[in-house]
């Protein structure tokens, strides 16, 4: 049901958003700011189905080993962050730019630990895609540093 409304929400706010030729970079940045939310979105509510529908299926993101390449390898990476009915880790994007073109976005902020403590960054890339919706292609996160 949570996959269900998740997505009928997604669908929503990415059918307002029309793919034309002119640069409309403020609606762009709310369409990508409302589809990265809903992305982040998924990890709270324990819907990994739904977390799926956000990835590319050329997505590639950055693991501490080796990248992970491709949808189905992200998906099944990250299944078990969904296991459990705490999150381990909570995220929200702070910055949000789109390219003059529209095609392509980048977010970053910060991820934070159950207790809400800052854990890292985040920064992801987005496509759009010919429908006007947003589809995660690059995802990579960097630990925060203790201040001495």
């Amino acid at each position: 049901m949570r996959s269900a409304v998740l997505i009928l929400a997604f669908t929503l706010v990415a059918g307002c958003s029309s793919h034309s030729d002119a640069f409309d970079g403020a609606q762009l940045r709310q369409d990508v700011l409302a589809t990265e939310r809903a992305f982040a979105g998924t990890m709270a509510t324990r819907d990994r189905t739904a977390f799926a529908t956000f990835l590319a299926d050329d997505a590639i993101f950055f693991a501490a080993d080796a990248p992970l390449r491709g949808k189905p390898a992200i998906a099944a990476a990250w299944a078990g962050y969904f296991d459990g009915a705490e999150a381990p880790f909570a995220w929200e994007p702070e910055q949000v730019e789109v390219l003059d073109s529209g095609d392509l976005a980048l977010t970053s902020g910060p991820v934070y630990d159950p207790r809400g403590a800052r854990i890292a960054t985040f920064s992801s890339i987005w496509r759009r895609q010919a429908d006007g919706t947003w589809r995660i292609v690059f995802d990579k996160g960097n630990a925060v540093c203790a201040n001495p």
